[in-house]
């Protein structure tokens, strides 16, 4: 638009050169009586001939010639070596028209130059010495100390517009002068010619004809503009292009129609253009507009321009070796242009719904990645920084009512990865070669995208910033599927995340997790986002809280670090609203510790697997649910297998399990008042009321689908069991647990053990009793501990009172104190009192 600007202020040049030397033709020549005033009404040759005409004291030409001819036929008069001087209005300015001869024609009221026409137009403001009342600030190389004369007359050329022409005509009546040939003028700017030109004297009107050309300097390099068609008004100065085409440093722009406004000191002012403006930059950049103008100052530089009626800009790089490249393609219905004093775009303004695609190609054939992007939002704002050699680049993006950025990455064959970036208001940032380095937003932040893993992670928030890594380290920090990671950001103010796991073909739905706290941060080439200031996470059925919460963003899992506190209800609503498990028709998900109700945990740290629904609690962590407990280093949840697990490595922090066993329902009421009679004890008490368990080892593992727990030694190198009554110590212990709802208790809400087994190397306990063998049973409902041994390691018993005992089976009746020994085809009951 600059070029075409350059280019009308030529076409100003130009109709200035036509309307003097047409205004030269038309004064001397005009009055139909001048042959008869000169004294030519008789055929005469006259040598050294000089014309002047003035008025009001005030000389307004000189006509010379070397030679006058008053011809015989035809009336008409020919002057030769013709010089003319033509004087501004205020005697400031002299311009000149030479030709070899000059052809009046009284009859016909017509002026015509035979042959060639030279026209030399001193530059607007500056006169020579000579001029007829020229000041000196006006005079062409004047100082304040003065030049020479052959100084002065050298800036004065340099200050001249020369015009060249041939077969001028100049109509009278009409006031129109006209030529169907070439006109070709040259200035110290540079210099253009036409084929035809007119121009009306009454009207103020000059025409270029057709194949207007124009060819000056800018910074060094050529600027060439071409019309089909060039019109100025003189009064209003006003100047006209159709189908105009500047080309500079091999950039092209067009326009259909354009109107240039110029000052009264011949700069340009505002330029209009319509039926279509398109510009192409050296790189290939394109920007196309209906409609289009632009305002500039004194000095000819760009101030504003406007673009209408539906823009569109796209822009095209290709890659440095040869494979992929990048291409940006915009839209918007209008776009405002401001300038810096320099003439250099500084700011873009752009409105009314504006659309930005981008797509970038990296890296080998076989594994090109592939990156796009959309910006979408009502208004834009971009700004522009100097790249060098002329060009310019952007260095902000900024977006107002409603921001939403899209993007895809895709490596070679590889499942899209999409992405979603929204907010009242974004702003980004651009590094070197017009890459997108940082992004803020503000007002109902969200970021939505999908991993190469299919987990789709949603993140909310007030506030938003992003830093993406640069392209020359993107490749050392992608992700399995290639894509460009974020480098860092930032998500502040009631943050909510949510992450969805793939959907597997005939498999139940999966519960998203969702997490909330009062800021997130993403760190470590956007791996990891680390929740803080409250966070909190449900995951199906799994509530947990934490000082700080990490979450990855390619496999979804969570950890949490500091004052951990988990809540597990035991079963998946998402998982049960798909059709669920057979566990879960039965009931709700018993992978806690056999309870019905919610499993409570707290640790010091937690570490969630989403893709295998395990949850691992480290740091003195501790698990109970209804009346049954567990305590150690380190629980692990298994919520798809529905097991639980805890160990330790250390045998001063030992896994502890606390349970209760069921009681036995109550007795006939003849048949305990007789046991009582031969105990001497009440037995009421005991009959029903169950007793609490507690394990001891290094090793547990519980199976809610099996109802069974077992615990080994591990690190302690034992398992220690202890009872209401009685203590055992082995290498294993085996926990049976009733099934749900069948056992005492208030509609089964009390999870129970029906059955405890301790394996290998046993040794029990109870008062003064000290019983050893290999398997040790203990039946929660009778409270009776049967200790069983091998052929050749019978189990034993020591009894205070009665020493020691061995037999096939040691029974010993915790609610009585008796003991049973069986062994063969006999049987031998002792009953012994001892202090509990």
């Amino acid at each position: 638009m600059r070029t075409l600007v350059l280019a009308a202020g030529i076409l100003l040049v130009t109709a200035l050169v036509v309307f003097l030397a047409v205004g030269k033709w038309k004064n001397p020549f005009n009055r139909r009586d001048l042959p008869k005033r000169l004294g030519l009404d008789i055929q005469q040759e006259a040598n050294g001939w000089t014309y002047t005409h003035g008025f009001r004291g005030h000389t307004l030409y000189k006509i010379h010639a070397s030679k006058l001819v008053q011809m015989k036929q035809g009336n008409h008069v020919l002057l030769h070596d013709v010089k003319i001087e033509l004087y501004g209005a205020d005697g400031s300015r002299v311009d000149r028209i030479e030709g070899k001869e000059f052809e009046y024609d009284p009859d016909e009221g017509t002026v015509k130059a035979s042959g060639p026409v030279e026209i030399a137009l001193m530059r607007p403001g500056t006169a020579p010495a000579i001029a007829p009342r020229a000041t000196p600030g006006q005079v062409a190389g004047h100082n304040a100390g003065g030049k020479p004369l052959a100084a002065t007359a050298e800036a004065a050329e340099r200050g001249e517009i020369h015009v060249k022409t041939s077969g001028l005509t100049f109509e009278q009546k009409s006031g129109v002068a006209s030529s169907e040939g070439r006109v070709e003028f040259s200035m110290a700017q540079g210099n253009g010619s036409s084929m035809g030109a007119a121009y009306d004297s009454q009207k103020g009107l000059l025409v270029l004809d057709r194949a207007v050309e124009l060819n000056s300097q800018r910074g060094g390099a050529l600027v060439q503009v071409r019309a089909e068609h060039a019109e100025y008004e003189r009064d209003t100065e006003v100047c006209r292009l159709h189908a105009a085409t500047a080309d500079y440093r091999d950039a092209k722009a067009t326009a259909g129609d354009a109107k240039v406004q110029f000052r009264p000191d011949g700069s340009a002012a505002r330029l209009d253009a319509v039926n279509g403006f398109t510009l192409v930059t050296a790189s290939d950049d394109h920007v196309e507009a209906p409609t289009g103008s632009m305002e500039f100052d004194e000095r000819n530089q760009p101030r504003h321009g406007h673009l209408g009626g539906g823009v569109r800009m796209d822009s095209a790089r290709p890659a440095a070796n040869g494979v992929g490249g990048r291409q940006v393609h915009a839209t918007a219905p209008t776009a405002e242009l401001e300038f810096t004093p320099r003439g250099q775009l500084q700011r873009t303004h752009l409105e009314r719904g504006v659309e930005i695609d981008s797509e970038e190609l990296s890296g080998p054939v076989k594994g090109l990645l592939r990156e796009s992007r959309k910006w979408s939002s009502p208004v834009a704002d971009l700004e522009f920084r100097d790249a060098g050699h002329g060009q310019v680049e952007p260095a902000t993006i900024h977006g107002t009512e409603g921001v939403i950025v899209t993007g895809e990455n895709q490596s070679g064959k590889a499942a899209e990865s999409p992405s979603r970036l929204a907010a009242d208001e974004v702003t980004g940032q651009f590094g070197p070669h017009s890459q997108l380095s940082a992004m803020t937003g503000a007002g109902h932040a969200s970021m939505d995208e999908t991993t190469a893993a299919g987990i789709r992670q949603t993140a909310i928030g007030d506030w938003l910033e992003v830093h993406f890594a640069p392209r020359e380290t993107a490749g050392a920090m992608s992700g399995p599927a290639g894509e460009r990671q974020i480098k860092s950001a930032v998500l502040e103010g009631h943050v909510v995340l949510t992450q969805a796991p793939q959907a597997k073909p005939d498999a139940p739905l999966e519960t998203p997790m969702r997490a909330t706290a009062g800021r997130a941060v993403y760190e470590g080439g956007g791996e990891w986002l680390h929740l803080t200031l409250s966070p909190r996470v449900e995951d199906g059925g799994l509530q947990l809280t934490a000082e700080r919460l990490d979450v990855s963003r390619e496999s979804g899992d969570a950890i949490a670090h500091g004052d951990v506190k988990a809540t597990w209800t035991g079963s998946d609503s998402g998982k049960a609203g798909a059709g669920g498990s057979g566990a879960d028709k039965a009931g709700p998900l018993s992978a806690g510790w056999g309870g019905h109700g919610p499993a409570h945990v707290i640790a010091s740290e937690a570490q969630l697997h989403q893709a295998t629904g395990e949850a691992t609690f480290r740091g003195h962590a501790r698990l109970w649910q209804e009346a049954n407990s567990i305590a150690g280093p380190v629980i692990v949840l298994d919520r798809q297998k529905q097991t639980l697990a805890a160990r330790s490595r250390n045998a001063d922090e030992p896994v502890w399990a606390v349970l209760v066993s069921a009681g036995r329902p109550d007795q006939d009421t003849a048949a305990r008042k007789e046991a009582e009679k031969d105990s001497g004890r009440d037995l009421a008490a005991t009959s029903a009321a169950p007793s609490v368990i507690r394990v001891r080892g290094g090793d547990l593992k519980y199976s809610g689908g099996e109802r069974k727990a077992w615990m080994r030694g591990g690190a302690l190198g034992t398992v220690v069991a202890e009872t209401a009554t009685a203590t055992s110590v082995s290498n294993e212990v085996e926990l049976t647990l009733l099934p749900p709802g069948n056992h005492a208790g208030k509609d089964g809400g009390q999870a129970q053990v029906d059955r405890m087994t301790a394996h290998g190397r046993v040794v029990v306990t109870s008062g003064g009793r000290r019983g050893t063998g290999e398997q040790l049973m203990y039946t929660g409902e009778t409270g009776e501990y049967v200790l069983t041994g091998t052929a050749a390691t019978p189990p034993r018993m020591t009894d205070p009172a009665r020493g020691m005992v061995t037999g096939q089976a040691l029974i010993f009746h915790s609610r009585d104190d008796s003991v049973s020994i069986e062994g063969g085809e006999r049987k031998t009951t002792t009953e012994t009192t001892a202090p509990r």
